[in-house]
């Protein structure tokens, strides 16, 4: 079966083509770099993330940029705040971005440039643009993209030309110019941007760039005028997205993007996330209630990427849960002994089979998550009752664990604490202390023993013993 991935522009299921065979070329729209990033940020990056994984696991190597918007009025608006420049501002929630990825196993992107490195690649956009006649220089010193010179504008998200008017949620900027649903490419310097302006020639002059125009140019910077597939949120659908197809199109008069992959939005306890509401929670926020970062990465995953998903604590509980149930399966693979005499059982082989190919015909259908989850559990459930009968044999053992690397390739929820060498020493010496005492049957003692262990963060296995030893792993 073809991966098919559902096209936001033309609002259908594509057979994912790439414009060069298998090489897939992918932008995603980052973070703006003000403040810490919120679970309902991490929503869209987890299913990019996913978006990447499987095209890597179906053979595609992919290249992707991801950018960081670190110049805009939010960001301008904090340095000044703090009066620090804006680079030092913008780098603290930069770096915190990266961990926070990194503790939801979110892959590297290959680039991840900045709006401040791209400005001369920004001001070449800009003047092309102008210089095409698509845009104009404002009574303000600002440079504007006239929409009405595009004449595909409004395709991506079905809008209606005639219906923006005054007022409309399409720009913040002055109305000093030639349509109110204009939006600004070069901004012309204020007060209020302080020291932040880049000198560009004419007609732009002093100033900094749009929003907009900054993701056009650093997709077209690394990836070329025309790349595979777009990626965000749906709140940039209208208007971020359509202003960057508008402008790039313009510009090079190629396609920009030939797939648009859009999630839907987050909701807290069933509200939108507002701080307002009290349900506003950065990945920290939710962090230091003691879940785990798989715990929030698996309910990310848990609902398909075009449905809205309800983020509340005891959803997140019940994910901790089933991250616990898919881990315990794998340690227990990893751990089994196969009794003497136990030949592989075609049937269950058959079940590997099925598995695999359930799990694989559910991401080829835009990403079926919530599907390909269900076929993992499945299998955990058949994993486990072959274990507990003792009916798995080595072969097949092998081959379940293999089928486990599969789908961690692409959901990424396998536990991979380890002890330092002195926590293991301890831990070793206290097992050997409550082996002690439980042959001298004083139980008492031994349960005493197992919940100081416990206490120092350590889960003992005694069901999973090998070699007359339990197993233990970090909680």
């Amino acid at each position: 079966m073809a991966f098919k991935i559902y096209d936001t522009l033309t609002r259908k299921k594509r057979a994912f083509e790439s414009i060069e065979p298998r090489i897939a070329r992918i932008y995603t729209c980052g973070p703006t770099v003000y403040d810490y990033a919120h679970v309902g940020n991490f929503r869209a990056y987890v299913a990019q993330d996913l978006l990447r994984r499987w095209l890597e696991y179906r053979g595609w190597r992919v290249e992707q940029v991801q950018n960081l918007t670190d110049v805009d009025d939010k960001t301008i608006k904090g340095a000044n705040e703090e009066n620090v420049p804006l680079a030092q501002y913008t780098k603290k929630f930069a770096d915190a971005f990266f961990e926070d990825c990194a503790s939801l196993r979110i892959e590297h992107a290959e680039h991840y440039p900045r709006a401040t490195e791209t400005i001369p690649e920004i001001i070449a956009l800009v003047q092309r643009l102008v210089e095409k006649g698509f845009a104009y220089k404002s009574g303000d010193g600002s440079i504007y993209f006239s929409i009405r010179k595009f004449a595909k504008y409004g395709a991506l998200s079905k809008t209606n030309l005639e219906g923006l008017k005054e007022g409309a949620r399409v720009s913040q900027d002055s109305y000093e110019k030639e349509g109110a649903a204009d939006f600004a490419l070069w901004k012309a310097w204020t007060s209020e941007d302080a020291n932040v302006f880049w000198d560009a020639p004419a007609p732009l002059g002093k100033g900094r760039p749009g929003w907009h125009v900054e993701c056009s140019a650093m997709a077209m910077k690394f990836l070329g005028e025309t790349i595979d597939i777009h990626a965000g949120g749906v709140d940039l659908v209208f208007p971020h997205h359509e202003n960057e197809i508008a402008q790039s199109e313009a510009a090079t008069g190629a396609q920009f993007a030939r797939y648009w992959f859009h999630n839907e939005h987050l909701l807290v306890e069933g509200r939108k996330m507002s701080k307002s509401l009290g349900n506003f929670y950065t990945l920290r926020d939710v962090l230091k209630k003691s879940y785990s970062p798989l715990a929030v990465r698996y309910l990310l995953l848990s609902a398909h990427y075009r449905q809205q998903l309800n983020f509340t604590f005891p959803a997140l509980t019940a994910a901790a849960a089933a991250v616990e149930r898919y881990n315990e399966c794998y340690r227990n693979l990893k751990g089994y002994t196969p009794s003497l005499g136990v030949e592989t059982s075609e049937g269950f082989t058959k079940k590997i089979a099925g598995g695999r190919k359930a799990f694989e015909k559910a991401l080829d259908d835009d990403l079926d998550s919530p599907s390909a989850l269900a076929a993992v559990f499945d299998f955990v459930r058949e994993a486990n009752t072959a274990m507990e009968a003792k009916t798995l044999g080595p072969e097949q053992a092998a081959e379940a664990l293999a089928l486990f690397d599969d789908f961690e390739r692409v959901l990424a929820l396998r536990e991979e604490k380890r002890a330092d060498a002195a926590l293991a020493k301890w831990v070793e010496a206290k097992l050997e202390e409550r082996e002690a005492a439980r042959k001298s049957r004083d139980f008492e003692r031994a349960d005493a023993i197992r919940k100081e262990i416990r206490e120092r963060g350590v889960i003992v296995e005694d069901a999973v013993a090998k070699n007359g030893k339990p197993k233990w792993r970090i909680k």
